[in-house]
């Protein structure tokens, strides 16, 4: 571990510090485990460039996704919040792309100047349920904090609600655990619903979820 070397290399230094953004909790979750203590929150205290937004684009997956792909859908960090499992081989992703991100009904790669950096997808219903569509996304982890899953989802629901003309809500279902999703959500403008208690398995554990939505009628934050 850095910590012992670095504090006997220079024996003066008693104190090791670190500023994280309040919303990173990734980071944070890093340096508790570390053992570091939070002593507070330094308000308004710097800041902080975000991505710009204009940099982001959505657009079908293509087989030359396949090494971007796999630096996030590969990554443990990003697909335990999401379905599918972790892809462990090129091979793998490669039919992933082939056989589920091309054929889907509406599945963007999030890019950052044209590279993949994760997924928005939406699915949406059929007869009686063709009203509503469901949303999921995700983001590769060197990327969380920086505001763009925020950026994608408002990318994708003008786009989705011109394609697809019968539906008139968007839906998510989000671990209640997952507090950077639920963010996500409600920084676009979703509503939170309700909880559905022990609604599904997730990866293999019983979970509560929240309802999220937005309707056609409702604005973009």
């Amino acid at each position: 571990m850095a910590i012992p070397l670095i504090l006997e290399e220079f024996p003066e230094i008693v104190r090791l510090q670190a500023l994280s953004n309040a919303e990173h909790k990734a980071s944070h979750r890093v340096l508790e485990k570390a053992g570091f203590t939070k002593d507070g929150t330094l308000r308004k205290y710097l800041y902080f460039k975000d991505m710009n937004s204009s940099r982001i684009s959505l657009r079908p997956f293509k087989l030359s996704d396949v090494d971007d792909m796999m630096l996030w859908a590969g990554d443990d960090r990003v697909t335990q919040t999401i379905r599918w499992d972790t892809l462990t081989s090129k091979e793998e992703a490669l039919t992933f792309i082939k056989d589920v991100c091309i054929p889907h009904p509406w599945r963007r790669s999030i890019c950052i100047d044209d590279r993949s950096i994760g997924f928005v997808s939406v699915f949406p219903g059929s007869g009686d349920d063709r009203s509503r569509a469901d949303v999921g996304y995700a983001v590769a982890f060197e990327y969380w904090g920086q505001g763009i899953g925020t950026e994608a989802l408002k990318l994708t629901i003008p786009q989705v609600y011109s394609e697809f003309s019968e539906v008139m809500r968007l839906q998510a279902l989000v671990d209640v655990e997952n507090k950077a999703s639920q963010r996500v959500l409600e920084k676009v403008g979703f509503i939170k619903e309700g909880k559905l208690r022990k609604y599904g398995y997730h990866k293999g554990k019983l979970v509560d979820l929240f309802m999220y939505s937005l309707l056609s009628t409702e604005s973009i934050y």
